[in-house]
C-alpha cells in the first residue's frame, strides 16, 4: 500500500492544524506503550520508532478526514481528531507490512523498521538469515501494534453505540477489502495466471481506494451524522479518486523523476508488479522479448530501459494516460453531482486533480 505524496496545494486552504494532531498520535502510542508490560531496550526502541514515522509524512488521510467531517457540519473536534489519527495508525500499519511483503529493506531513501532493527543484530554480530528475521518479525510485530491502537481509538470515540458500531463496521471493512486487494496483488505478481486490466482495476480499488480514501470519507461522515444517501454518493466517489491515485503511483513507478518520487523507477519491474501497463503492455508483440527480464529481481538499468521502451511503444503508457484523463472526468462529474457541501466538492476536486496530475 504504498504512497507517493499527493501535492500540497491540495490542501492549502484548509485550516488543518497538524501539531494538534501529531500531539494526539503521540498521546496516543504513549498511552499504548505505557499499557504494556517492563520491556527490552529493543521493545522500547521500536516504541520509539513508531512515535518518530507517526511525527512524519504528509498526513492525507487524517487531512481528508478532518476536512470532510468539518465541511459537513461535524463539531466535536476530540472525536474527529481520534478519527483522524485511528486512519493514520491504520496507513502506518499498512506501510509496515508492506515493506515485508516486499521484503523491502528501505523507505524513501532511509532503512525501514526491518532494516534498521537487521542492522542492529548483524552490529551485534548475527547471521544475515537471523538478522533479517529479527527485522521482519519487528516489523509484523510494530504493524500489529499500530492497527491494534488505531481500532482501540475509534472504540473509545465518545458517541452513541449505534454511530460507534458504525464507525467500527466501516473501518473493519476497509481492512478486510485492502488486505484482499495486496493479497490479490501478490498474487497476481507470481504470474500464475494472467490478469487482464479489468482485474488490475478492480484489485486497485481494492489494495488503495478502500482505506485511503473511503475509510477517511466514510467515517468522517459517520460520525458527522449524514445521511445514507451522502455516505453512498461519498463512498462512489472516494473509490474513484483512489484508483486515479493509484494509476498515477504506477506510471510514475516506471516513468517518474527518481529525485522527486524518492523511489527507484526498478523496484516495480524487479518485483514483477502487476499494473494496467503492463496489462496493456502483454499484448505487444515484442513483449515475448522482455518478458523474462520482468520480475527479474537482479534486472540492470539497462533491462529495466528494455521494458519501459516496450511499455512505450506498445502504447500502453498512452492508454494509461486516457484512463486517468477520462477517470478524473468521471469523478468531477460524480462531485459536481454530489449532495455534499460546496466546501467538500472544492475539496475533492483539488485533491482529484492532484492525484491524476502530480509528479511526485
Amino acid at each position: 500500500m504504498s504512497e507517493r505524496t499527493i501535492e500540497r496545494t491540495a490542501f492549502d486552504e484548509n485550516t488543518f492544524d497538524e501539531t494538534a494532531l501529531n500531539e494526539r498520535l503521540r498521546e496516543a502510542l504513549t498511552a499504548a506503550e505505557r499499557r504494556a508490560p517492563s520491556s527490552s531496550a529493543p521493545f522500547e526502541r521500536l516504541w520509539s520508532t513508531l512515535a518518530a514515522m507517526t511525527a512524519g509524512g504528509k498526513k492525507l488521510r487524517p487531512r481528508l478526514l478532518l476536512d470532510a467531517y468539518a465541511a459537513l457540519g461535524g463539531s466535536d473536534e476530540r472525536a474527529a481528531m481520534d478519527a483522524a489519527c485511528a486512519v493514520e495508525l491504520l496507513h502506518l500499519a499498512f506501510v509496515i507490512h508492506d515493506d515485508v511483503i516486499d521484503r523491502d529493506l528501505t523507505r524513501r531513501g532511509e532503512l525501514n523498521i526491518t532494516g534498521a532493527f537487521a542492522m542492529d543484530a548483524v552490529m551485534l554480530g548475527a547471521s544475515h538469515d537471523d538478522a533479517r528475521a529479527w527485522g521482519e518479525a519487528s516489523s509484523i510485530l510494530a504493524g500489529d501494534l499500530m492497527l491494534t491502537r488505531a481500532h482501540s481509538l475509534l472504540a473509545r470515540i465518545d458517541v452513541d453505540a449505534e454511530r460507534r458500531h458504525a464507525l467500527l463496521d466501516a473501518f473493519e471493512d476497509a481492512v478486510h477489502e485492502s488486505a484482499a486487494g495486496e493479497h490479490r496483488d501478490v498474487w497476481l505478481s507470481m504470474h500464475l495466471e494472467p490478469a487482464g486490466p479489468d482485474e488490475v482495476l478492480s484489485m486497485m480499488e481494492q489494495k488503495t481506494a478502500a482505506y485511503s480514501f473511503q475509510a477517511p470519507l466514510v467515517l468522517a461522515a459517520i460520525l458527522a451524522g449524514a445521511a445514507p444517501s451522502v455516505i453512498a454518493e461519498l463512498t462512489g466517489i472516494a473509490r474513484r479518486i483512489g484508483v486515479v491515485y493509484q494509476l498515477r503511483d504506477d506510471v510514475l513507478g516506471l516513468f517518474g523523476d527518481e529525485g522527486r518520487t524518492g523511489k527507484s523507477t526498478m523496484s516495480d519491474l524487479r518485483e514483477g508488479k502487476e499494473t494496467l501497463l503492463i496489462a496493456y503492455a502483454r499484448s505487444a508483440p515484442r513483449w515475448s522479448e522482455v518478458e523474462p527480464l520482468f520480475g527479474d529481481a537482479q534486472l540492470d538499468e539497462a533491462g529495466g530501459e528494455r521494458l519501459r521502451q516496450v511499455v512505450r511503444d506498445s502504447g500502453a503508457l498512452a492508454i494509461v494516460e486516457s484512463v486517468i484523463a477520462r477517470r478524473c472526468d468521471e469523478v468531477h462529474r460524480l462531485i459536481a453531482e454530489a449532495e455534499v457541501p460546496v466546501a467538500l466538492r472544492e475539496r475533492l476536486a483539488a485533491i482529484t486533480r492532484a492525484c491524476g496530475s502530480r509528479d511526485v
